[in-house]
């Protein structure tokens, strides 16, 4: 760092390695209204169509929900005369998905800093095209579950890097709404899969499964295509020291001319908060930059161990909340309730209430904030989850059961308006940008982690050859939203309204439980000295490797 900046915002806290290169950056502002221009609508649509990727990530997660009842994909799998898959069968052609999501987040994280965000999720569309030909190709287990472990990389890439490329493009007063747009496709995708699955179900021929398999394609290829004509996230360039770079596609980005004062403040802030972040903790080797995400103490709020911390178990709790037992199990446990006629139509509704609850989100995610939808989401679901549960240990009657499925679509109309967007939107914007590729690398991979744990346990527990829970798995999930709802009331912080930068500061003032009270009250660029009217300053950055 030069030694104007390395008398700011503690930047003498910890040695910085010998420069490398000096870039220009613009001066800034000391003004929190002008730290990032008036949203337009062309930036809207822009940050918008990245949210699409959401919807072949719950195609792909939706599908086999209703493929696994299909009687000609059963006696494909297990032969002549079965009625139902083996439970062994039925977790690994579940579960091997995320297996392959979770390695793929994690190596997202490495290729997102190394490639570029853009490049990174256009890789992750090719993966996954291969791995859908290969399911489309199958007639047996062997070829289904390797065509979807290869899926399974290219939606880990997606799913983690899109929530980074849209948390980093998207203007602070809308990025809830953004982000939450991103679950609301994941919803598309669960009703497009059902509602494929319905179509096809009593075909007697392979089309009855490689037709919703297929046409997964389509969602790819259109993201894929599209990203080619957005541009790349401007911190992304910054990270490198490409300033010009990153001016163009800020400007772009903002509907703005690259001399606007609205791009040079913005551009201001991202690069003072970065170095802000490398005078803290210098950036060094590959593994340098892993360990960077666990350094700090578990007891200070701001810390990167403590941020880790909050991604990786906010989205572990987002899968405890138990909603993809609805989705990926829900076709089978409607049939073993007994009174159910169409399994599958129900599965489409609870499907649908899913999709038209989402929206809720985009309103409610920048108006009532972040932190009291996950509080009152996860109340909500622990009511109706012990309801059902109750209900479902007392008695099996048709007016029962059909309560039951009541109460199952409250509970995902929580979900899906708070805890379904909500964790997501937090993990986009709680990491400081030398560590976020990475950092949300992580967090999807938790998410995809307790996906697979929770797909490969849950047949076991309920199916009436093992476990036999039935409705009493319903504890479980109630038990678990108990400790989501502890959870977010003493550690998720408040973010809404915040420039990403402004998230980094408010966490190293405030604590989860009085973060809603914090307000803006400098910029970077004022506190790191880019702020003088002379002219523009010089910065070196700290020496790394292009990792």
């Amino acid at each position: 760092m030069s030694g104007d900046a390395a008398t700011h915002h503690g930047a003498g806290d910890a040695p910085v390695a010998q420069p490398h290169t000096d870039v220009t950056v613009p001066q800034g502002s000391a003004d929190l209204d002008r730290v990032e221009a008036p949203v337009t609508m062309k930036a809207y649509f822009m940050c918008a169509f990245a949210a699409f990727g959401g919807i072949f990530f719950g195609y792909d997660s939706g599908y086999i929900n209703g493929v696994m009842g299909m009687p000609y994909f059963i006696n494909q799998i297990e032969g002549p005369g079965h009625d139902a898959l083996s439970s062994t069968h039925k977790s690994l052609i579940t579960s091997i998905l995320s297996a392959g999501t979770f390695f793929g987040a994690l190596m997202a994280g490495d290729l997102a800093d190394w490639v570029g965000r853009r490049t990174t999720i256009i890789g992750g569309c090719l993966v996954f095209l291969v791995g859908v030909a290969l399911q489309t190709a199958s007639a047996d287990l062997g070829l289904l579950v390797a065509g979807r472990l290869v899926a399974g990389f290219g939606v880990g890439a997606v799913s983690a890097i899109l929530i980074l490329y849209m948390s980093e493009i998207a203007p602070r007063k809308v990025r809830g709404a953004l982000v939450s747009g991103y679950q609301f496709c994941v919803t598309v995708g669960l009703l497009l899969a059902s509602a494929i699955d319905y179509a096809t179900q009593d075909r007697n021929d392979s089309g009855s499964y490689r037709i919703p398999i297929a046409i997964q394609m389509l969602w790819a290829l259109i993201l894929g295509t599209g990203l080619f004509l957005l541009p790349e996230s401007p911190r992304y360039f910054v990270k490198k020291g490409k300033l010009d770079q990153g001016a163009k596609v800020l400007a772009r980005l903002r509907g703005q001319s690259v001399e606007s004062e609205y791009i040079q403040n913005e551009l201001a802030e991202i690069v003072a908060n970065h170095e802000h972040e490398l005078s803290v903790a210098p950036e060094g080797g590959y593994w340098s930059t892993w360990m960077n995400c666990f350094r700090g103490s578990l007891w200070t709020s701001s810390s990167n161990l403590r941020r880790t911390i909050l991604g990786t178990s906010l989205q572990m709790m987002q899968q405890w909340t138990g909603v993809n037992f609805v989705f990926y199990f829900g076709t089978t446990f409607f049939k073993q309730l007994g009174t159910i006629q169409n399994p599958f139509l129900i599965s489409l509704i609870t499907t649908l209430v899913n999709v038209c609850s989402t929206p809720i989100s985009f309103w409610s995610m920048e108006r009532i904030g972040r932190r009291p939808l996950l509080i009152w989401g996860a109340l909500g679901m622990v009511i109706c989850q012990f309801i059902v549960a109750i209900i479902g240990t007392v008695t099996s009657a048709d007016p029962a059961v059909k309560t039951m499925i009541a109460f199952i679509c409250i509970y995902i109309f929580f979900f899906a308006s708070t805890w379904g967007p909500g964790a997501w939107v937090v993990i986009g914007e709680i990491y400081p940008l030398p560590m976020r590729a990475r950092g949300v690398a992580l967090s999807t991979a938790s998410n995809w982690l307790w996906n697979c744990i929770i797909a490969v346990i849950t047949p076991y527990m309920v199916d009436s050859d093992k476990g036999n829970l039935g409705a009493k798995v319903f504890y479980i999930w109630g038990g678990l939203c108990t400790a989501c709802l502890v959870y977010a009331f003493f550690l998720v912080p408040e973010t809404k309204g915040l420039t990403l930068e402004q998230v980094d500061q408010m966490l190293e003032e405030t604590t989860p439980r009085t973060s809603a009270k914090w307000v803006p009250h400098s910029t970077y660029a004022a506190d790191m000295g880019y702020t003088d009217k002379a002219g523009h300053h010089t910065v070196e950055h700290a020496s790394k490797e292009e990792v």
